[in-house]
C-alpha cells in the first residue's frame, strides 16, 4: 500500500438509499468538471488577443518557467498525453511561438523551446493571473486555499489513476 493510501481517511458509511448517490448535484467530479469548463471560458477573452487557447496558455506558462523541455516532461507537468500535446505544439510552432527539435542526446525525444516571439509573449500575458483572481467570486485567501486543496487532490488522485502507458 502506498504512503498516501495509508493516509487516506476511511470513507463514511454508505447510506441506505444509494439512489441519491447518483444525483448530479452531489458529485464532486461534476463540480470540478463544470468549474474547470467555466474557468477556461473566463480565460478565453483574455487569451484571444494573445492568439492562445487555454491549453496553449498552460503549455506556454510551463515553457516560460523552463525552456527547452521534452514533450514528455511537458506532458507530465500538464497532465496531458503526447497525442494531445503534439497538435497543440504544432499550432504553437505554426504561430511562431515555439520550435520543435529532436534532442541531440536522445533522438527519440522531442524538445520544445520558446522562440523569441514566444518569450516576448510572456510580458503581454503577465497581468492575466491577477485579472482572473480579481474576477473570482471568492476572496483571494479562499482562492489560495482552494488551489492548495485541489493540488493535494490531484496529487492523491495521481496515485490512484493507472496511466495507460504503464
Amino acid at each position: 500500500m502506498s504512503t498516501s493510501a495509508a493516509k487516506r481517511a476511511k470513507p463514511p458509511p454508505k447510506p441506505a438509499d444509494v439512489g441519491d448517490l447518483l444525483r448530479l448535484d452531489l458529485q464532486l467530479c461534476f463540480a470540478l468538471y463544470s468549474s474547470g469548463n467555466l474557468m477556461s471560458r473566463l480565460y478565453r477573452p483574455l487569451l484571444e488577443p494573445l492568439g492562445l487557447t487555454y491549453p496553449q496558455y498552460l503549455a506556454m506558462m510551463a515553457l516560460w518557467e523552463t525552456s527547452p523541455q521534452t514533450v514528455g516532461a511537458l506532458g507530465r507537468r500538464l497532465s496531458l498525453d503526447s497525442g494531445t500535446l503534439t497538435p497543440l505544439f504544432k499550432r504553437l510552432e505554426g504561430a511562431g511561438l515555439v520550435a520543435r527539435a529532436r534532442d541531440p542526446e536522445d533522438q527519440r525525444r522531442v524538445l520544445i523551446a520558446l522562440t523569441e516571439a514566444g518569450s516576448a509573449l510572456k510580458a503581454r500575458a503577465a497581468d492575466i493571473p491577477w485579472t482572473v483572481l480579481c474576477q473570482l467570486p471568492l476572496p483571494p485567501a479562499e482562492a489560495v486555499a482552494l488551489k492548495a486543496t485541489l493540488t493535494r487532490l490531484a496529487a492523491g488522485l495521481s496515485d490512484l489513476v493507472v496511466d495507460e502507458a504503464d
